[in-house]
């Protein structure tokens, strides 16, 4: 079985290898045809062959192309494809600098097209194959709560090619001697909010028998999970600080955000210009929408967006924004989709309201509701709110408000430039993707509506 395995991961390793160097295959020509005057006539050439294979090699990992068979296909060809194109750009850059001229433009262009076919049919191939060699695990589902267990099995289910959830086990009517014996008919095993001694015991279980395992966590979960080893004697123990960031990164970290808001002002402007005048030319109405919303410590600031909807539209109540939501404009709709109507919160960002990573900043309403269902909500706070973020990047608009919860502590509990600089390079791949400005469905707000609605019932009997 381990020499299959084994077999499995050199066969995906030579796959990945093999769209690499069709890659730089294509470069290489591009460059020799298009870019005579940027050849060395010695060993320099295997530096910039060199330079684009570890810039590309890097792009495409950030960007998570390597994650064959387990993104889908589409995002996989999505994400070779920025990839693809952020590293042809800094070559351009690095070949005009070897001819001492900026060169043409057309062949890179070329090149890039190119690329992306080939990288769209190795796509095509090696998830093919991927899922040849890895058919869909059997898995069995254990949980504690039916509502969040199904809604987990709803997803998992979705992606048919890697989990096949044959049996849900509940675990306040079924026995551990049972769940003992369900696990060992199955290859893998999902845990999702169950007692912790119960927890325990299960995974050693499927830990002795080799079973793999797959745990929904809940708050402690992430912050032991970041933890630090340290040995007092003989002993080993894990160690959480649970300070947030210290002085330094606080400082490296607001360097930073004024560095690229600024820089990213002056490169945005004219298109804050355009929005400006196509928002004002649609209605008439104000250009900028400014709500108050909570960061670091609690403090209450005025975010910053281009407005998108129509004048007035909450004036019936604060309501999340819905699927072909009919209080979005027509300039909203396009703002909206490739996210321009946040560009006003670079200004946040230099004022020092907000950072350029950090939890998304939420409204003093979302704050109150959540932190009553969430008391660990409030643990959010201890970074300033962000224009993207753990959440953004991982989730989606409508991505429900716990699971967020959990990725932005995840974030606060892994700080660091490093993540930094990757969430910031790994918003690009966003920005485009329908699934992250994926609103609410109708019932979403429905079930906002209702409950208020029982909580003004539950205040009026008091």
């Amino acid at each position: 079985m381990k020499r299959l395995v084994s077999l499995r991961k050199s066969v995906m390793l030579f796959i990945k290898i093999m769209i690499v160097s069709a890659v730089t295959v294509g470069f290489i020509q591009v460059w020799i045809t298009g870019y005579e005057e940027s050849l060395f006539s010695n060993k320099g050439n295997y530096v910039v062959i060199l330079s684009f294979v570890l810039l590309f090699t890097v792009f495409s990992s950030l960007y998570g192309a390597f994650k064959i068979g387990i993104s889908r296909i589409h995002e996989i060809i999505y994400s070779f494809s920025l990839a693809t194109v952020f590293t042809n750009a800094v070559m351009y850059l690095e070949l005009s600098l070897i001819a001492r001229e900026l060169v043409a433009i057309p062949p890179i262009l070329i090149g890039i097209a190119y690329q992306i076919i080939v990288v769209a049919i190795c796509s095509f191939c090696a998830n093919t194959i991927y899922f040849k060699l890895y058919p869909p695990r059997r898995v069995v589902a254990i949980f504690g709560d039916d509502i969040s267990g199904f809604e987990l099995i709803k997803k998992m289910g979705k992606i048919s090619e890697r989990f096949q959830i044959e049996r849900g086990l509940n675990v306040n009517t079924t026995d551990l001697e049972e769940i003992k014996r369900q696990i060992d008919k199955y290859e893998a095993v999902v845990i999702c909010g169950i007692d912790k001694n119960l927890q325990k015991k299960i995974i050693s279980y499927c830990y002795t028998h080799e079973k793999r395992t797959y745990l929904l966590p809940d708050i402690t979960d992430i912050i032991i999970s970041n933890s630090y080893n340290i040995q007092i004697s003989d002993t080993p123990v894990l160690m959480s600080r649970n300070r947030g960031l210290t002085l330094e990164q606080r400082i490296l970290k607001r360097t930073m955000d004024l560095i690229i808001s600024a820089v990213a002002i002056i490169i945005t402007s004219p298109i804050m210009l355009i929005c400006a005048i196509a928002i004002k030319l649609d209605d008439g109405g104000p250009i900028l929408f400014k709500q108050n919303r909570i960061t670091i410590n609690g403090k209450i600031f005025n975010v910053l967006k281009f407005r998108s909807m129509i004048v007035d539209a909450d004036k019936d109540g604060a309501k999340k924004a819905v699927s072909d939501d009919e209080r979005i404009t027509r300039v909203g709709k396009i703002i909206r989709a490739c996210r321009m109507d946040e560009l006003p919160q670079l200004f946040n960002i230099l004022r020092g309201d907000m950072s350029l990573v950090g939890p998304r900043p939420e409204r003093i309403e979302n704050v109150y509701e959540y932190s009553q269902k969430y008391p660990e909500f409030e643990l959010r706070h201890r970074v300033k709110g962000g224009l993207t973020g753990f959440a953004q990047l991982y989730g989606k608009y409508n991505t429900s408000p716990e699971d967020k919860l959990h990725m932005d502590l995840i974030y606060v509990e892994t700080y660091s430039l490093l993540l930094d600089i990757k969430l910031l390079i790994l918003t690009f791949k966003v920005l485009f993707m329908r699934e992250s400005t994926e609103g609410f469905s109708e019932k979403a707000n429905e079930n906002v509506r209702a409950s208020k609605s029982l909580k003004k019932e539950s205040e009026d009997k008091k």
